[in-house]
């Protein structure tokens, strides 16, 4: 049996202050949330240092907005279609966060010793004084989240009637019998909630008070709680306004909104690709190019719903796919250095058709749309890439009626035997980056890229086999 891996949480550093008495002497004062985020934020502004790390694409549109949000002290949401990096964008606040924070040590609610605000730590903090015990907890640890879903109740989020301690004695009037939610739980925190419009309206109403007066109410009980807390949400625009809503009084109660987008740039869905995608072979540069190109065609489609959006996992899993391929044809033909191959992109038009949505008037089509618009893609990059150079010595190839064979599980030793010496290669290999002295899989996928590529702009014909080879030239 394989044993899950245990979660290692940060320790302190020695020398932090251990009671009240020590955190005063030591001259800590007591700041919010927001007023922690604001002046770590400023701080990190002058230095250039990454102050939303992991996020890409939106430093000249959406970051300059969460900023002033973040300055100006609003609770914020996100609105975008899936797969834009809202929740990437919500975690990320994290790191603005102090890195070690003093709590009340046993708090349930994290309450900072010079602010309880349960009776039982304004209890002990009267009793204890300056000997009362503090922890340090690390900013990993002050980030809540909650996927909005309809069967989530007041309950989890902000708190319920606790019946273990009603059973140990405690009665239903003692305010130490409730059993506290996910959102007071990160009380000196951040606090997420995503998909926000697919709550319930009566549970998006428990969130009023703590967006607005800081506080919880919990059934019955005359219990007044000032929480300190950032709430960030998020929520896709079609669910906004049709499958669901965001009651008009918790709108206005979040003082920014604001809009995510997909990358503009073709540079940036790359580098999102990149930095997302776990690879399990080499996928060279053009390659990737292909599937961000690929990506960004499939959202501009007419065929494809436009209120669906194409998530950017589209393109990673696509990446991953295409390395996939390699590997499994490395591991089948006992190829040490698995290196993907222009054709090994033509399997994601079957594995991750059911990552896009259709116009309802494409149904049957959607595995040859998607073709279409991944040869189209392959065109584009090759154009960009191979653009100006004299590709002669691939057409020469096949002018005498030769063939030239390639595919799934053709190696690259072979395509490399097939094609020879080859006026231009080493051009080419320059323009796709491929260094001056490639392995054979590198050559090959070089190779693979202009014939598809001289296919594609009609100077090359191309045939495919029954059993799934691609053969270049013979007519």
């Amino acid at each position: 049996m394989i044993e899950p891996p245990e979660l290692v949480l940060p320790t302190p550093p020695a020398d932090l202050p251990a009671t009240v008495g020590e955190l005063r002497a030591a001259g800590y004062r007591y700041q919010s949330v927001k007023a922690e985020l604001r002046n770590n934020l400023l701080a990190r502004m002058p230095s250039g240092e990454p102050r939303f790390p992991g996020v890409v694409g939106y430093d000249d549109t959406v970051l300059p907005e969460v900023e002033r949000a973040i300055l100006a002290g609003h609770d914020m949401v996100l609105l975008g279609e899936r797969g834009q990096g809202k929740t990437r964008l919500i975690r990320s606040l994290v790191s603005l966060l102090d890195e070690w924070t003093p709590v009340i040590r046993g708090s349930e609610l994290n309450e900072h010793p010079f602010h309880p605000v349960t009776p039982a730590s304004r209890r002990a903090a009267a009793e204890q004084g300056d000997n009362l015990p503090v922890a340090w907890l690390h900013r990993s640890m002050r980030y809540g989240e909650k996927l909005a879903t309809p069967d989530t109740g007041v309950g989890d989020l902000i708190g319920d009637v606790d019946p273990i301690r009603v059973a140990q004695g405690r009665t239903l009037g003692d305010p130490e019998t409730i059993h506290f939610g996910l959102v007071p739980r990160t009380n000196r925190g951040i606090f997420a909630v995503n998909e926000l419009p697919d709550l319930a309206e009566r549970i998006q109403v428990s969130l009023l008070n703590v967006l607005e007066e800081r506080d919880i109410q919990v059934r019955g009980y005359q219990l007044r709680l000032p929480l300190d807390i950032l709430l960030v949400a998020s929520a896709n625009p079609e669910d906004y306004t049709n499958r669901g809503r965001i009651i008009t009084p918790l709108k206005d109660r979040f003082g920014a909104e604001i809009r995510t987008h997909y990358p503009l740039d073709l540079e940036w869905e790359i580098e999102l690709v990149r930095q997302e995608a776990q690879l399990v072979a080499e996928v060279p540069g053009h390659v990737l190019e292909v599937v961000a190109r690929f990506a960004r065609a499939v959202r501009e489609s007419p065929s494809v719903d436009q209120r669906s959006g194409v998530s950017a996992r589209f393109a990673i899993a696509a990446a991953e796919t295409v390395a996939a391929a390699a590997l499994r044809r490395a591991s089948l033909l006992g190829e040490r250095q698995p290196v993907a191959r222009v054709g090994d992109t033509a399997s994601v038009t079957s594995t991750l058709r059911g990552k896009v949505e259709f116009e309802s008037g494409e149904e049957g089509r959607e595995t040859e749309i998607l073709a279409h618009l991944l040869r189209t893609a392959t065109a584009e990059t090759f154009r960009a890439r191979l653009a100006g150079l004299d590709l002669s010595g691939f057409t020469n190839l096949v002018a005498e009626g030769d063939i030239i064979e390639t595919g799934d599980l053709v190696g690259a030793e072979d395509l490399l035997r097939q094609v020879g010496t080859v006026p231009g290669l080493a051009k080419v290999l320059e323009r796709l980056g491929l260094g001056d002295a490639p392995t054979a899989g590198q050559a090959a996928a070089g190779v693979e890229f202009a014939l598809e590529g001289l296919h594609l702009t009609r100077r090359l014909s191309k045939a495919l086999t029954e059993d799934g080879k691609t053969r270049y030239g013979g007519d």
